[in-house]
């Protein structure tokens, strides 16, 4: 999509892959070429075109942190059971 709309930074990414998951990539290209003139239509055009209010930048922040801290959990859940597995076996027991 990026071919069809300004896409500065990271937030417009984020705001990009956002809208792609909310309205689809038919309705965003659609309004994307309905915006444009001779140059590109920003995000934010877009959006106001639409009636859309993007999530704001601390939003998206929030959940890049819930997602990050689910992996970090993930992973030291993973050791916690290879290390339960370790102690468990008879070998384990020896050390």
């Amino acid at each position: 999509m990026e071919h069809l709309i300004r896409v500065h930074n990271d937030y417009d990414r984020q705001v990009l892959a956002w809208l792609r998951a909310r309205i689809g990539d038919a309705a965003l290209q659609s309004a994307a070429t309905r915006l444009a003139d001779a140059r590109k239509p920003y995000l934010s055009t877009i959006c106001r075109s639409l009636g859309i209010r993007p999530p704001s930048r601390r939003a998206f922040a929030r959940e890049s942190a819930r997602k990050s801290a689910r992996a970090h959990r993930a992973v030291g859940d993973l050791y916690l059971a290879r290390i339960r597995a370790i102690l468990a076996s008879p070998a384990g027991a020896q050390h």
